[in-house]
């Protein structure tokens, strides 16, 4: 099984920014706790700053994966290319949130990305990511 962690901008601060939203645990490191609590899955980690290359990441595994576990940070509430982008895959998309984006910001609380994807969990903190390759691997 493979799936594919697509995080978009500014998620490759995780650890050093907002800690008392996002905590202090980087997502490399979380990553590692990832890769050993789901040995069957092929995992892969990609993080960018930049909306077309998250497409082309999109584009590029999604005919081929098992899953996409996407976070697209601030891209999640503005991105209609992203959108577009998961609905012309045929690889399923969980959409995660590390905060609670409707406890946040009006601006966060409407997840453009989020209408093309099988699920969204939002605010429970990196832990999230544990639960979206949960609802993948369940038959596994």
């Amino acid at each position: 099984m493979k799936i594919t962690i697509i995080n978009g901008p500014n998620l490759n601060l995780l650890g050093k920014r907002e800690v008392d939203i996002y905590g202090t645990q980087t997502f490399e490191s979380y990553f590692e706790n990832l890769k050993s609590s789901f040995p069957i899955v092929d995992l892969e980690y990609y993080q960018s700053n930049i909306e077309g290359e998250i497409i082309d990441k999109i584009h590029a595994v999604g005919f081929s994966n098992d899953g996409i576990i996407f976070n697209g940070g601030a891209l999640t509430h503005t991105s209609l290319a992203i959108y577009d982008a998961i609905n012309a895959v045929a690889t399923p998309v969980v959409e995660v949130h590390i905060s609670n984006i409707h406890g946040r910001e009006d601006f966060r609380e409407k997840s453009i990305t989020g209408r093309a994807c099988k699920g969204i969990i939002s605010g429970l903190g990196l832990h999230g990511y544990h639960l979206a390759l949960q609802y993948f691997t369940k038959d596994s």
